[in-house]
């Protein structure tokens, strides 16, 4: 530009000398230097554009690069592969020893180290070593691949978590097909054994007073009836008794502590029973809970009539650590070894997700143990 400043120079003295030949001289060499001047800024400019061109290339074949391995780390649904594709594919995108720390490892000296957090909680890191040191922009890079791989991981665990659940739901699902097939079975057996064979009974009976009315024996038709009477109360007693066993009514209408307790009162006077209770904790059960739980609790104190009869029966309600209900039933009746004695107690527990234990009393009767889960036991 100095050369072009003073050719132009040159040429405007000759012009004031009147040297046709100087201003000449001056106007063409003006005219070269411009020209090369223009020629270096062409070239130059088009150098610039080519480099910023290549570094446009690369950034973007980077970035194509990092897209596919997030592709291929998404693409894996276990959690452990997940972070071992990640190291493979940050080894491939950076050039860099790649490696996945555990939680409270140590990083190793001169490394680039990029946490992974799954909502706070740190699952690991991912470790970037090489001889040239990454440069902001790679740092930047790194942390997004460590981002996208703790939230594929996350995603892995939420996954596998639903394919839990949805295993355990039709588990449960079919415990509870199974569980009503066994009611339907046993209620089926029940009123054809008893209510159907009494009301047959009682139908003979009164076949057998029309006839005696018809033949004038009617102080034998009086006796026939009046046992027919009796019979048909019974059967009117013991389908009180089933629908009473069944869903009571005052369960239904009052709640849990109230229905136990009238049926503590009805064993109690029924069989001479000391018949404690401690039900308070069961106030805050769902419907399906609080059904299940009285059939448990009524199916475990029939049984220990059954064993002793016990002189007493202790009935207890109460919350466990985790949130759940706990219902103890212990009796110092005759103990029960054989566990399938409990088949029944232990499917109605399964249909609610309980657990059932079943051990040697204090009193050297039966202690019966069910556990409900939080997620089952409470609103």
């Amino acid at each position: 530009m100095a050369l072009v400043a003073a050719a132009a120079i040159v040429a405007v003295l000759g012009l004031a000398l009147g040297s046709s030949w100087l201003a000449f001289a001056g106007l063409a060499a003006a005219i070269v230097g411009a020209a090369g001047f223009a020629l270096h800024l062409i070239v130059t400019e088009r150098r610039r554009h080519e480099v910023a061109e290549e570094e446009l290339t690369a950034h973007s074949s980077f970035l194509e690069a990092l897209i596919e391995s997030m592709g291929s780390i998404a693409a894996t649904l276990n959690p452990d592969e997940v972070l071992d594709r990640t190291r493979r594919e940050a080894k491939a995108l950076f050039g860099a020893k790649a490696a996945i720390l555990a939680p409270g490892d140590r990083p190793a000296p001169d490394s680039a180290v990029f946490p992974l957090r799954i909502r706070g909680e740190e699952i690991g890191a991912l470790q970037l070593a090489r001889s040239r040191p990454l440069d902001r922009e790679e740092q930047a890079r790194a942390a997004l691949l460590a981002d996208f791989a703790s939230r594929t991981v996350e995603n892995a665990r939420l996954l596998a978590e639903a394919q839990v659940r949805e295993a355990e739901r039709a588990r449960l699902s079919d415990q509870l097909i199974t569980a009503e097939q066994e009611e339907r079975r046993r209620l089926a057996l029940f009123l054809h054994d008893g209510p159907v064979q009494s009301l047959s009974g009682i139908s003979l009976m009164l076949d057998a007073v029309t006839e005696s009315v018809h033949e004038h024996r009617l102080e034998e038709a009086e006796q026939v009836l009046s046992s027919a009477l009796k019979r048909h109360r019974d059967t009117i007693r013991s389908l009180r008794d089933l629908s009473f066993n069944i869903e009571p009514v005052v369960l239904r209408d009052q709640g849990f502590g109230p229905a136990v307790a009238a049926f503590a009162e009805q064993v109690g006077l029924a069989h001479e029973i000391q018949v404690d209770l401690d039900v308070d904790a069961a106030d805050a059960l769902t419907e399906q809970a609080r059904v299940g739980l009285y059939q448990i609790i009524r199916e475990a104190v029939n049984q220990a009539i059954r064993r002793g009869p016990p002189r007493r029966i202790s009935i207890r309600v109460s919350e466990v650590d985790d949130g759940g209900v706990e219902a103890v039933i212990a009796d110092d009746g005759t103990g029960e070894r054989r566990r399938a004695t409990f088949d029944d107690i232990e499917e109605r527990a399964r249909t609610l997700s309980g657990r059932l234990d079943v051990e040697a009393g204090q009193d050297g009767g039966t202690e019966v143990r069910v556990v409900l889960p939080p997620y089952i036991a409470r609103r």
